[in-house]
């Protein structure tokens, strides 16, 4: 039987992704085009797409070449420049919106999440641009230049449920909301969304979190959540970190009590305490801990179930990686904030298309 995908498949598998009907519509019905205009949408939106994937430079003058190789009419470069505008970067968002919802990303699910409704991990990652842009993506240091793509990807379900692009200086943690949302699901932290408030309200609104422990905030441990044997150090009213160096244990299990500032109401701030979970695991190599904070219990969770789960934020941290890599992502030469989201939205965009060709070639070799 013969398996392997035919330029066919590849052909109706994209169509299906992106119809060409659909992508007209839209445009028009954003602005990017009139609808007896010369810009053909289609072959516009592949030649980003593809133009990425194929590996040559992501110049715009390469972007036009491979627009003009399939569109009936040709664009010089001042036509095909025009056309590169602000609607167009809205337009682009817009598709990688619906490519997130349709395709998958990478990801592998271990059966320590079965029990979640979904497992969520938030990131972010810089992206270092032209430092003529410095005004309007504000960079840590003056005369750089710098935006942030933040990514919140749902491991259970394969998909990215939300992104955005702010400046450098934006702080990762303001972009995670919680809320109702959040019932039944796992969000995996690294420290940047550290906020003993933020778990507090995961764990009201019946979600669950694991994040690593941050060294500043040492809470105080309440109670030991697993017996040793001998003249173990007692932990009980100890700050965590102040007596971590002594230990020499495989595990900590304990439990601590943190306080944090509730959301100020009708002028007041009020302060209250949560009892959560500390867990260290003990990483022989360098003679020290991996702390990890957590809601999760320890008649379901044992330490080293919570670093396994924790190693599921290595999934984001690849596709990041895989961006500023096979994508460039960060290497934009432009001076233009517009053109920037363009190039970005386009990797994005070309990131989906090959996720979903890659899903194309496992049915296949499935049906095998």
């Amino acid at each position: 039987m013969h398996t392997e995908a035919s330029s066919h498949d590849i052909e109706r598998r994209l169509t299906n992704l992106l119809p060409s009907e659909a992508l007209e519509d839209h445009a028009e019905d954003v602005g990017v085009v009139e609808r007896e205009g010369k810009l053909q949408i289609p072959p516009l939106v592949w030649s980003f797409a593809f133009g990425f994937a194929a590996g040559e430079s992501r110049t715009l003058a390469a972007f036009r070449r491979t627009y003009n190789s399939t569109a009936d009419e040709s664009l010089s470069p001042g036509g095909f420049y025009q056309r590169l505008t602000p609607t167009l970067a809205e337009y682009l968002r817009d598709l990688v919106e619906y490519g997130f919802d349709e395709v998958a990303v990478p990801h592998t699910v271990s059966e320590e999440f079965d029990r979640f409704r979904d497992v969520i991990i938030a990131d972010g990652t810089v992206l270092r641009l032209h430092e003529l842009l410095s005004e309007e993506y504000k960079a840590r240091h003056e005369e750089q230049a710098g935006a942030k793509l933040h990514l919140l990807h749902n491991v259970t379900d394969q998909t990215v449920e939300h992104f955005s692009v702010t400046d450098e200086k934006a702080h990762d943690s303001t972009l995670f909301n919680t809320g109702s949302w959040l019932e039944g699901r796992l969000a995996i932290f690294d420290l940047a969304y550290f906020k003993y408030r933020r778990f507090a309200l995961i764990d009201e609104n019946d979600g669950y979190f694991v994040s690593r422990l941050k060294k500043s905030a040492n809470p105080v441990v309440t109670e030991e959540l697993r017996e040793w044997r001998g003249r173990a150090i007692p932990l009980e009213g100890e700050k965590i970190f102040d007596v971590v160096d002594d230990l020499s244990r495989k595990y900590i299990d304990v439990e601590v009590e943190v306080e944090f500032d509730r959301r100020e109401y009708a002028g007041t701030q009020s302060r209250d305490t949560k009892r959560l979970r500390v867990v260290g695991v003990r990483n022989e190599d360098a003679d020290d801990y991996h702390l990890y904070i957590t809601n999760l219990s320890r008649e379901e969770f044992l330490p080293a179930d919570l670093a396994t789960i924790y190693r599921c934020r290595w999934e984001v941290e690849l596709l990041f990686r895989e961006l500023k890599t096979q994508y460039e992502l960060d290497e934009f030469d432009t001076t233009k904030k517009h053109i920037v989201e363009i190039l970005l939205h386009a990797a994005l965009l070309s990131l989906i298309v090959s996720r979903d060709l890659l899903g194309l070639v496992i049915e296949h070799a499935d049906n095998g």
